[in-house]
């Protein structure tokens, strides 16, 4: 159903609403560093699994189920857009995995990825976790970015129901960041201000997603199914290894279910 007065709004700012209410629930998790100094690991897990969970549900449900037909109806082969973008996302992701310094939350400065920096431990965890959200913002603007092409109330849901699913894996994800933090010495201060500006590239990402989209009109199912692609090498290289890490690995595994659930709940009944 086409709603006429979609067209009133720029698809760049509602972008910009959408990822900045997920940098701010990411806060809100980030937050949780004032009342908690440690984070039990099975809680920890499947805060991980959680939001592995929920991305792999979003990938499919609210970036490739719905590139497939985009492409079609203009013309194009369905599956090449979102093959092609699917693997473009994850070369985008990888080559960033190996050009980033960044070091991950339990291993020592010299286990640090990407070009050799003397930068500071804390900084090089700081870029590790902003890492996983670029993903985040670039699929929340991509979605919204799709409102320029097909002013559909289902379009705008869709882009809703996404917002709000990286939004709730947010939560926990700032909470497993900033508690971690905590633990390596952090002061609670510090630490929920690095765990919150993990979270800040998303507004960036996510403006510059539907840019590109209003910019380039063909690029809309390749930008979908691009967006799947780097949230699939997040979950992949980083989240279930993560969460699957000790041996509390059936919490992670619960924890994906559940988010998976969730987000595919949250897609299929608002978009």
């Amino acid at each position: 159903m086409k709603i006429d007065w979609l067209l009133d709004y720029n698809p760049i700012l509602l972008a910009l609403v959408a990822t900045l209410f997920t940098w701010f629930v990411t806060a809100l998790g980030a937050a949780m560093v004032f009342f908690f100094k440690t984070i039990n690991k099975k809680v920890l897990n499947s805060m991980l699994g959680f939001a592995a969970g929920v991305m792999i549900a979003a990938s499919f449900w609210s970036l490739l189920q719905p590139a497939i037909p985009m492409a079609e109806e203009s013309g194009k082969t369905p599956w090449i857009p979102a093959v092609v973008g699917f693997l473009l996302g994850g070369v985008f992701l990888f080559l960033i995995d190996k050009i980033l310094p960044h070091l991950h939350l339990g291993l020592s400065v010299d286990k640090a990825e990407g070009i050799k920096t003397s930068w500071q431990r804390s900084v090089l965890l700081v870029l590790a976790i902003t890492l996983h959200n670029i993903p985040e913002g670039l699929a929340v603007g991509v979605a919204f970015g799709a409102l320029a092409h097909s002013p559909d109330i289902g379009v705008l849901s869709g882009a809703i129901a996404l917002a709000i699913g990286i939004g709730l894996q947010n939560f926990p994800e700032g909470a497993a960041v900033s508690i971690p933090l905590r633990r390596e010495g952090f002061t609670r201060l510090k630490a929920f201000n690095y765990g919150q500006l993990s979270g800040i590239v998303e507004p960036i990402a996510g403006v510059l997603g539907a840019y590109l989209v209003l910019t380039v009109t063909p690029l809309l199912p390749y930008a979908l199914s691009f967006a799947a692609g780097a949230m699939i090498f997040v979950v992949v290289e980083e989240l279930i290894p993560e969460s699957q890490s000790g041996h509390e690995t059936d919490w992670s595994t619960v924890g994906a279910m559940i988010g998976f659930a969730t987000m595919m709940l949250l897609d299929v009944a608002l978009g």
